[in-house]
């Protein structure tokens, strides 16, 4: 059931809710959350649909907020709201609202979209595409306990991924970290099969894919060793190479769909790690909603210390040096010392015969005059 509403308000959006439900024959209320989707008209169907079918799993409100751009300057100055209201079979396993805001309520989303969230439930913020730098502190994003972004999505991933991790606060989370979950729960069952110490990683990927990325810092992190980033064609993620003292163990996936698991001593084993669609990735999102410490810790190893050495080695590599560094400064020091003490001593003139020797006041009156020609050459080329 649809109920289309022109230059509507929050409180009418509420009421066609409730006109909805009673419609269809379900008044009562059965959701788990609320999910505000911030997009633009181009993205708006394919987000939505991804929500629907995450609705299944987790029977929830969407908000979808479509902030629409006026052309002329008159119409920005007139604020409007149309909203769309969905219940039924036509908003999957909840209730759907779209909200198109046009003029200046859209700098003001969030006063549109609080009347309407469910009370004394989670509230989950997605942006599908153009996310704040900040999600945080966006002012739809205050108002959820988690907020999602997808850093595939943007025209730079690798640079995102470090703002990202400068303005990361606990409840952050992105599409490209939940990508790449089940290579994650791969890599550490491999591990877990062998008693091996990891020497060196290799990850390759597609250039402008920040699950790859994400995947090196995690291993990076995690096993303290030196990861490799390097290219290859894609699609996605293609290929771990880990280095171990058991021998080389390799997970790789050239189609995007089925890949090959090699242990040293071991058969080659078929794993099925096909490329996901945007509602499971979404749905998997919604399973839990505290803060994510794996992602922030490997968020924050990095993207410019990858095809480098480990924490560890860096550190030590650092301490060698400023040892080294005092050695020879000691040394140096020490030679001087030696050069010092070798020196024959200076003979110094006494009086001539028959003169009196001269006394302290007489020395200090000649050191003082010595001093005096001294500075007036420069004293002259000043002036000059």
């Amino acid at each position: 059931m649809k109920i289309d509403l022109t230059d509507t308000t929050a409180s009418k959006i509420n009421k066609a809710l409730v006109q909805g439900r009673r419609a269809i024959g379900t008044p009562a209320v059965g959701m788990v959350l609320t999910l505000v989707i911030v997009t633009d008209e181009e993205n708006a169907y394919d987000a939505l649909r991804a929500a629907n079918d995450a609705s299944h799993e987790h029977p929830s409100r969407t908000l979808v907020v479509i902030k629409r751009v006026s052309r002329s300057p008159r119409d920005r100055t007139q604020s409007r709201l149309d909203a769309e209201v969905r219940v039924g079979a036509d908003a999957g396993s909840g209730e759907t609202v779209v909200l198109r805001l046009y003029g200046e309520v859209s700098d003001h989303a969030q006063s549109v979209v609080l009347p309407l969230l469910l009370p004394d439930a989670p509230v989950v913020v997605w942006w599908p595409v153009n996310a704040p730098l900040d999600p945080a502190n966006d002012p739809l994003g205050a108002l959820a306990q988690r907020r999602v972004t997808d850093t595939y999505a943007s025209e730079q991933p690798v640079r995102e991924l470090s703002a990202r991790a400068d303005t990361y606060t606990p409840g952050d989370t992105d599409l490209s970290w939940t990508r790449i979950t089940p290579w994650r729960s791969m890599l550490a069952a491999a591990l877990d099969q062998v008693v091996c110490e990891v020497k060196a990683v290799e990850v390759e990927g597609e250039e402008f894919n920040p699950s790859c990325e994400l995947l090196a810092m995690w291993l990076a992190d995690r096993l303290d060793v030196p990861v490799k980033r390097s290219l290859s064609s894609g699609p996605g993620l293609t290929a771990v190479r880990m280095d171990t003292d058991s021998g080389p163990i390799t997970l790789d996936r050239a189609d995007g769909s089925l890949a090959t698991l090699s242990i040293q001593g071991q058969p080659d084993r078929a794993v099925a790690l096909k490329r996901r669609e945007t509602a499971e990735l979404i749905a998997e999102e919604l399973r839990r909603l505290d803060p994510d410490d794996t992602y922030a810790s490997a968020l924050r190893f990095g993207v410019e210390r990858l095809n480098s050495g480990p924490v560890s080695a860096v550190r030590g590599a650092e301490a060698a040096e400023a040892a080294v560094a005092k050695a020879v400064q000691a040394v140096a020091l020490a030679g001087a010392a030696v050069a010092r003490a070798e020196e024959p001593p200076t003979e110094v003139e006494g009086p001539a015969k028959g003169e009196p020797a001269a006394g302290p006041a007489q020395i200090a009156a000649e050191a003082s005059g010595k001093e005096a020609k001294a500075q007036e050459p420069v004293t002259k080329a000043a002036a000059k």
